[in-house]
């Protein structure tokens, strides 16, 4: 069991629903279409009837055929059954319409609602759960929620036909019908036997489904890096292992599910032959006609499977609750940044302020301790610092991508915490130091920040980064499809295209984190004349990887552990002989020689 279950274990946001919440919230999203569902009701009941009345009416037309044999009497038998059975099909058939119009809408909002709040939980959230993992709880158990639905409907279908098969076994032996029914309840304990172990070995299976999916995910996107370290080979043990886990997690969810129909076979092969020995003694005694009781035992066919199904609807049922509780949870995972108040952002002149903050991704992992730093509007302020220092950690808290534990952070004097976040975002410009670019083409995704805009602001935005002259090695101008994550661009390329993308936008506060990846030195400049574009008359913060960038901020604070340790102008900091001049002995003058370097070997 231990080796089936290993790195299985449950995600942090995983709960457990009990079945009567899950059913609660479960109708909730069938509430809108009561209609259609008092229509599918009123067809499984109309069905369940045509079905029923196949044996039913067969029995009466032979008691008929024993009297008058004749081409009529057997004619009308035909079509009575072609009739009754024409009909079953047709209310089947609606009901199969409406049901299925109605899961498919359910789905859709489910789907909807999960996505929401998935786009909705902040950086953290993606940090601690691997994405293929958030990607299988949205696809595949989304659609498999669907199934608790055609469980349900068959249900219905199968308990309205019991209920009409036991009237009329009624009317044939009183007796023996109550013989039958005394069975059910063994039935049923056979079947909530199987409950608990349904649900657990269906959230180990959908575990294992979603551990597979991650996998893939993460392989497929580094697969340049696997391919030039030669690792093709530990990619498919690490796929083979997790695979062979599903393998093993399927089997004993199949061999679980599956045993409870063996299980139910004997005991209604034990219930039919307890029949077939009570009834034999009944004709006998002439209780019933010999034809009465093979009619009966007939009838006992037709009302066994329904009573199979019936009793082993829990364990499959399960299987459907297990997918709507891992969505559930995801829906219901509270987000770690949370917002005191939702006051409107109308304009910020871009003034940031923190005040003795404290913040840590973990709780034993301390980034920023007692920091205090004044931002004033429009400054370009450079952070600088070994790995670790903490400037990221800065620059995605003005973001709000992440919670602070104490301390404030004020945005001309507000604070951050009580603003409304999708109003103060819009004022915010944020480019990543490795620049994501949707599929589409470079159009696309520089009007992405403002989908509103025109193709001219657009054509204006890409020419005022390095005069446009970078669109004339595109294929089709701004026309070109990036490819998935702009893989048919440059670095260089997609740096430009995110740097034209945040001015279109126009923010008030511009965030960069520069990307350390060499570029030639033609879209080097590109790349900084469209920097100097955005960061005049902006509050611009940037995590300096660039000299040019370091040289020509307002101000550059230093960091380390979390603290600042200098600040001041390039030239002060210089003068000082302290951290700075050092990092820029060791990083930044290197930088400028290899710059240097390669404009002479270009030519220039």
């Amino acid at each position: 069991m231990g080796f089936i279950l290993d790195g299985l274990d449950t995600e942090a946001y995983d709960r457990n629903y009990s079945d009567r919440e899950l059913l609660i919230r479960i109708l909730r999203y069938f509430a809108p279409h009561l209609r259609p569902m008092v229509l599918v009701a009123g067809m499984i009941a109309l069905n369940s009837a045509a079905a029923s009345g196949g044996p039913i009416l067969i029995s009466m037309a032979l008691d008929v055929l024993a009297q008058d044999p004749s081409t009529r009497s057997m004619l009308l038998l035909v079509g009575g059954v072609l009739l009754v059975e024409g009909l079953a099909w047709v209310f089947n058939y609606v009901r199969q319409l409406y049901s299925a119009r109605v899961i498919g809408d359910v789905v859709l909002q489910l789907r909807t609602d999960v996505f929401d709040a998935t786009v909705a939980h902040d950086l953290s959230f993606y940090d601690e759960h691997a994405s293929g993992k958030i990607v299988s709880r949205v696809t595949s158990d989304t659609q498999d929620f669907a199934t608790v639905v055609d469980l349900t409907l068959n249900l219905l279908s199968q308990v309205l036909l019991v209920v009409l098969l036991s009237i009329w076994l009624c009317s044939i032996n009183l007796w023996l019908t109550l013989l039958l029914i005394g069975f059910s309840p063994f039935a049923v304990v056979i079947a909530l036997s199987f409950r608990r172990v349904a649900r657990r070995v269906t959230q180990q299976a959908r575990r294992v489904t979603a551990k597979i999916n991650a996998q893939i995910q993460e392989s497929v996107s580094g697969i340049v890096v696997a391919k030039s370290f030669r690792q093709e080979q530990a990619i498919y043990a690490d796929f083979d292992e997790t695979n062979a886990q599903s393998y093993r997690m399927g089997l004993r969810r199949g061999l679980t599910l599956n045993t409870i129909f063996p299980i139910m076979g004997i005991s209604s092969g034990l219930g039919i032959a307890t029949l077939i020995y009570f009834g034999s003694l009944s004709a006998r005694s002439g209780a019933v006609t010999p034809g009465n009781w093979y009619l009966f035992m007939q009838a006992v066919g037709f009302y066994w499977w329904p009573m199979m199904n019936i009793a082993s609807f829990w364990s499959q049922f399960q299987d459907g609750l297990s997918a709507a509780e891992r969505v559930f949870a995801l829906i219901d995972a509270e987000p770690q940044v949370a917002q005191t108040a939702s006051e409107p952002v109308e304009e910020i002149e871009g003034r940031i302020t923190f005040r003795h903050l404290e913040f840590a991704y973990t709780l034993d992992e301390e980034v920023l301790s007692d920091f205090t730093l004044d931002v004033r509007p429009g400054e370009t302020l450079a952070l600088v610092g070994h790995t670790g220092a903490g400037k990221s950690s800065v620059a995605r808290l003005i973001a709000r991508f992440y919670e602070f534990q104490g301390g404030e952070l004020l945005i001309d004097g507000r604070d951050i915490r009580r603003l409304d976040l999708g109003q103060y975002r819009q004022h915010i410009g944020v480019v990543p130091q490795e620049p994501f670019l949707f599929s589409g083409s470079v159009a696309d995704n520089i009007r992405y920040g403002r989908p509103g805009a025109t193709d001219e602001q657009v054509r204006q935005a890409a020419v005022r980064i390095g005069h446009g002259d970078w669109l004339a090695d595109l294929p089709e101008g701004l026309d070109t499809d990036v490819g998935e994550r702009g893989a048919n661009l440059s670095m260089g390329q997609r740096q430009l295209v995110s740097l034209a993308r945040v001015l279109l936008k126009d923010p008030v506060i511009f965030i960069l984190d520069e990307a350390t990846a060499s570029v030639d030195p033609f879209t080097e400049t590109q790349i900084q004349e469209g920097l100097e574009i955005i960061m005049r008359d902006r509050t611009a913060i940037v995590i300096a990887h660039r000299l040019s960038t370091v040289k020509h901020a307002d101000r550059i604070i230093v960091m380390d552990h979390g603290r600042i340790i200098e600040e001041g102008t390039h030239a002060g900091l210089m003068a000082q002989g302290g951290h700075y001049a050092e990092l820029y002995d060791t990083y930044f003058r290197h930088q400028a020689l290899e710059y240097i370097e390669q404009v002479g070997a270009l030519g220039f």
